[in-house]
């Protein structure tokens, strides 16, 4: 258990590791339902789908006064008007997943009245636990997480998300994208903003920026990386990202 043991925290740790196994199952058969498009999307749904059951059950049996936002069901769970939100991505990282390219997770947030309060991302496929309380640091696993220390771009490895929905801006990103290409030691694109984020709060990556982006993937996400020392904004530096995407 991390060194982090708020009551809340270990509730949520509970739902992620649940959702984590009902992945780790799912992943095993992943190859047999890859044959059609279709039916690996079908599978994916399902998973998805039951993740997030596993999480919402953990969750309102033991706050049942709070409310459920989440990624697959909205917020037609739990708690209406509580102060009290949990905000939930089950499986970040889907494509990657039905490829069965090892670099997903389950995300798990709590805001009170609004702000980040609580934050588990967890990787299944590592067993790597990051968990925050806001005031009380990020961790992974046991050890207290602190991001890079590298000021200089030249040094620092930075990631990114491909913009991949209609609307999206592709060209307005390409050129951002060779900007940030050639002043770095490196661009990366993992596939999950959520362990992006974590990536960037234990100091493996220098920084992640993506657009499109939706509050359950960077809701868990954002607390480990302030938790961490790090700094999170939305395109013109405000603190203000949650719903900006």
């Amino acid at each position: 258990m991390s060194l982090n043991l708020h009551p809340m925290i270990n509730v949520a740790v509970k739902a992620a590791r649940a959702a984590g196994s009902i992945i780790n199952r799912a992943a095993l058969d992943i190859e047999s339902v890859r044959i059609s498009q279709k039916k690996a999307n079908d599978f994916v749904t399902e998973v998805d789908h039951a993740a997030e059951q596993a999480i919402i059950e953990t969750l309102t049996t033991a706050y049942p006064g709070h409310g459920i936002w989440a990624e697959e069901s909205g917020r037609e769970h739990g708690a209406k008007d509580s102060d009290f939100v949990w905000i939930i991505d089950p499986l970040d990282g889907t494509t990657n997943f039905i490829h069965g390219l090892p670099v997903y997770c389950v995300s798990i947030a709590l805001a009170v009245k609004g702000k980040i309060e609580q934050a588990v991302v967890y990787d299944p496929t590592r067993n790597d636990l990051f968990t925050a309380t806001k005031g009380r640091g990020a961790f992974l696993n046991d050890r207290r997480l602190r991001v890079s220390k590298r000021i200089h771009l030249k040094e620092s490895l930075i990631s990114t998300g491909f913009p991949f929905r209609p609307g999206d801006d592709f060209n307005n990103y390409l050129k951002m994208m060779g900007d940030v290409m050639q002043r770095t030691a490196g661009l990366r694109r993992p596939g999950a903003a959520a362990l992006d984020l974590a990536y960037v709060a234990a100091g493996y990556t220098e920084g992640f920026f993506e657009t499109g982006l939706q509050p359950w993937d960077v809701a868990a996400g954002s607390l480990l990386v302030t938790e961490a020392g790090g700094l999170v904004g939305n395109f013109t530096g405000e603190a203000d990202f949650l719903d900006q995407q």
